[in-house]
């Protein structure tokens, strides 16, 4: 298994050069979709994974879209909006993994879900920030 830092070392610059790339969360959940889609191979090979790959690989993506399709909209009201969107993609992804379980191994279960909680916590984190500062 890849570490974090190992995956780091080897994302574009043309990716790192872009504002969101300074939110860890952004990070960690592209890292969590690139091993999202290796997992996704596994589930292919499995009929009845398939369908579980299809839904997994599209709430692991959307988590780091939203963000970027946020932080496209500055610090906003609809930033915010694409936060939680991200968030909510974030849990869904969760649930993916819960129901991969028959396929996946339980210590890549247990990594995928450590790393959900984190981009969820560095979400939630980012979100409550915007908030105080607001008030």
């Amino acid at each position: 298994m890849v570490t974090y830092a190992e995956w780091e070392q080897y994302v574009p610059d043309a990716m790192q050069r872009e504002p969101q790339w300074n939110f860890v969360g952004y990070r960690k959940a592209l890292f969590l979709y690139d091993l999202c889609w290796l997992d996704c191979d596994q589930l292919n090979r499995h009929p009845s994974g398939k369908a579980v790959a299809q839904q997994l690989i599209r709430s692991s993506g959307s988590i780091s879209a939203n963000i970027e399709e946020g932080q496209g909209r500055g610090f906003s009201k609809d930033r915010d909006y694409f936060l939680r969107v991200a968030l909510g993609s974030a849990r869904e992804s969760k649930g993916w993994y819960y129901r991969a379980q028959a396929v996946l191994k339980s210590d890549v279960l247990q990594h995928r879900w450590s790393l959900i909680d984190e981009v969820i916590a560095l979400l939630v984190t980012e979100l409550n920030k915007k908030r105080r500062y607001s008030s």
